[in-house]
């Protein structure tokens, strides 16, 4: 078992691999913005700074789910899927990346559907009950589990033992990673995320997404979040296990407390958005295949 400051050096390494400071760090940045305001000649050289990401958002853009044929630059790419679907390929590719084949403590499809999933339930939630940046909102989302990433590349066969003991278990996963590490993916992802200058209001959901009765400065976003983890572990689009949950999320303390941020949650139609939630998985689904089909198979 090691503890979170010696695994904080591994952590500060990630800065070795030279595409993810070049483009994760403009890229957040990028997707805090109102999608009216991103430059898409900004979007095009980041999508064009690696040849992979190139070739997959390429083949994307020529599938089947988009009805298209022959798009064959990276800005007639970008037009095709919209400037989201880019920017959650590219975040997707790029923190993929920092973990190898071999490292991965469980299947990484699982991981980027409850992140996909949790971006896209967050931005929806946001534009529901009229938070005011639900761009930020998406982010956030995606980003949660930055620390689970941390966590499989620092305490590689631990962490594979506290993934199977969880699912044996059928605990939340952040409950064994205390038991069997001693920190959770919440503190090893805001290791990351602030040594890799993101937002406090990220860092802050990042942190407090389990731990809602802590203070952050944004406490309407980690709210949010927390609820849309919530919603797609209900729905199967969590940790790749079933989980023994007693959850009533109209006495959730993060559900009770956005209300207060956020009086229109509560004319929200629950039934309805995890109806939305269903209906999002072909997409989801699609943008975590492009994560990871290898850039050999996506330039055929």
């Amino acid at each position: 078992m090691k503890t979170l400051d010696e695994v904080r050096p591994a952590i500060m390494s990630l800065d070795a691999i030279p595409a993810i400071p070049a483009i994760v760090k403009p890229l957040a940045a990028m997707l805090q913005l109102p999608i009216e305001k991103v430059d898409v000649d900004q979007v095009v050289d980041l999508v064009s700074y690696d040849s992979s990401v190139t070739a997959q958002c390429l083949r994307m853009a020529n599938s089947p789910l988009f009805g298209r044929r022959n798009v064959e630059t990276v800005r007639s790419a970008i037009l095709t899927l919209g400037l989201q679907r880019v920017q959650a390929i590219l975040m997707g590719c790029c923190l993929n990346r920092i973990v190898p084949a071999e490292k991965w403590a469980f299947d990484p499809a699982i991981f980027w559907r409850h992140s996909l999933g949790c971006a896209l339930v967050s931005r929806k939630l946001a534009t529901l009950i009229a938070y005011p940046e639900p761009e930020k909102a998406y982010l956030a989302g995606l980003l949660h589990d930055l620390g689970v990433l941390v966590n499989t590349l620092a305490c590689t066969e631990d962490y594979r033992k506290c993934i199977a003991a969880a699912r044996e278990e059928r605990l939340p996963l952040e409950v064994m990673e205390q038991k069997r590490l001693g920190f959770t993916h919440c503190q090893s992802g805001k290791v990351l995320a602030e040594h890799w200058r993101f937002s406090d209001d990220i860092v802050g959901v990042i942190e407090f997404h389990h731990h809602v009765d802590h203070t952050a400065s944004d406490p309407a976003l980690v709210f949010l979040v927390h609820l849309s983890d919530l919603l797609c572990r209900l729905r199967d689009l969590g940790h790749g296990y079933y989980e023994a949950m007693g959850v009533d999320l109209a006495r959730d303390q993060a559900w009770l407390s956005l209300l207060k941020h956020c009086p229109e949650l509560a004319n929200l139609d629950l039934a309805r958005l995890t109806l939305d939630i269903d209906g999002a998985m072909d997409e989801i689904i699609a943008l975590v295949d492009v994560v990871f089909r290898p850039a050999s198979a996506a330039a055929h």
